[in-house]
């Protein structure tokens, strides 16, 4: 029969919770909790891996082209279209955690084009 401070300390070693450092066994009677896995469509995907772009899993790292010669990085910003007038310039604005992307609220990271169109654009 193996006694019960052993058993414990047996347990806690094998589930990594014993330090050097510390003298005593610590023990958590309470419920583990699971999270569920983030989903983008139907699909789990590893928020510190990966982000969800139009149900689309991408690779943090991942570009998009916003205009010719402007890339950004769709995990964490937003390509925006903008008409003054005649003028239209792309603006690539900062995704805020836990909203939608808005082109009218969100910080605006860079200014990527502008130029002469005859036609309006809408935000992407």
């Amino acid at each position: 029969m193996v006694p019960r401070i052993f058993a414990a300390v047996l347990i806690a070693e094998l589930l990594g919770s014993l330090n050097a450092e510390e003298s005593q066994v610590r023990t958590d009677t309470g419920p583990w909790l699971c999270q569920p896995a983030p989903r983008c469509g139907d699909q789990p995907y590893n928020p510190l891996e990966q982000c969800c772009h139009n149900d689309t899993i991408l690779p943090l790292n991942a570009t998009q082209l916003c205009v010719p010669n402007c890339i950004f990085y769709p995990c964490f910003q937003h390509c925006c279209l903008e008409s003054l007038g005649s003028q239209n310039q792309a603006v690539v604005t900062f995704k805020v955690p836990g909203m939608k992307p808005d082109c009218r609220s969100s910080p605006v990271s860079r200014i990527c084009a502008q130029g002469h169109h005859p036609t309006a654009l809408s935000q992407i």
